[in-house]
């Protein structure tokens, strides 16, 4: 779960902080554990910042706590501030940009030859997927291992990304997916043939940034005539 730490501080050396912070990024460079960092200055009174600095989790978080070069700029900040900074810990229950990365993570972790373990950092366990193409929705993260091994079994395959929407917990994806058909596929033996097909899938994600749940549309009837399938229905 993604992890927020706010530190709230009143300062009226804040281009001397701004160095120190400059300082400690650089002798940290490779080690930090911190994704992003924002720093934003109250309207209504000069000396109040707020840093808003984002982690991967809250261990990773801990981790770049435990950094000597932390604890030493820490003190030294501490010295710059006209009062003792605050520090609020947040875990993030709601965020749009991540459910985007994590729907883009997961094509990216389909069409990749690595092992389908990983999907579930980006899948949850109770996981439900609709797809019309099935007689029955496959519902849990092993029964969606298993329709990607089906897949994976019968093309070499890969996806483009060309549009993400985000809004509330619901990501919609657009995207185009490219295949070489390299193993049996619903009784069509492989026949070399590079395909392609266009779809789009709406995903919903779980309060932990993990999918919950997938709705696809994408032309089958396309792929299959592609694959030669329709031939005998064309004469």
């Amino acid at each position: 779960m993604t992890f927020v730490q706010l530190i709230d501080c009143r300062t009226s050396h804040f281009d001397e902080m701004n160095r120190l912070m400059d300082t400690w990024v650089e002798q940290t460079k490779g080690r930090r554990t911190a994704t992003h960092t924002t720093i934003a200055k109250d309207r209504g009174d000069a000396s109040h910042f707020v840093e808003i600095v984002e982690f991967p989790s809250f261990e990773e978080a801990m981790r770049n706590s435990e950094l000597p070069e932390t604890d030493k700029i820490f003190r030294e900040m501490v010295a710059l501030c006209d009062e003792m900074p605050t520090f609020t810990d947040l875990d993030v229950v709601r965020d749009e940009q991540l459910y985007a990365h994590t729907a883009r993570r997961f094509f990216e972790t389909l069409a990749g030859s690595g092992e389908l373990s990983a999907l579930g950092d980006l899948v949850a366990e109770e996981y439900h997927d609709h797809d019309p193409a099935n007689e029955q929705d496959a519902v849990g993260l092993d029964a969606m291992r298993q329709e990607v091994e089906t897949w994976r079994g019968a093309f070499d395959l890969g996806f483009t990304i060309h549009e993400q929407i985000a809004q509330g917990d619901r990501v919609c994806t657009r995207w185009t997916w490219n295949g070489t058909h390299v193993g049996d596929f619903f009784g069509i033996a492989a026949s070399g043939k590079r395909v392609t097909m266009t779809g789009t899938t709406i995903h919903r994600c779980a309060p932990d940034g993990r999918i919950a749940e997938g709705w696809w549309q994408y032309d089958r009837l396309g792929l299959m005539a592609q694959l030669g399938a329709l031939d005998a229905l064309e004469q």
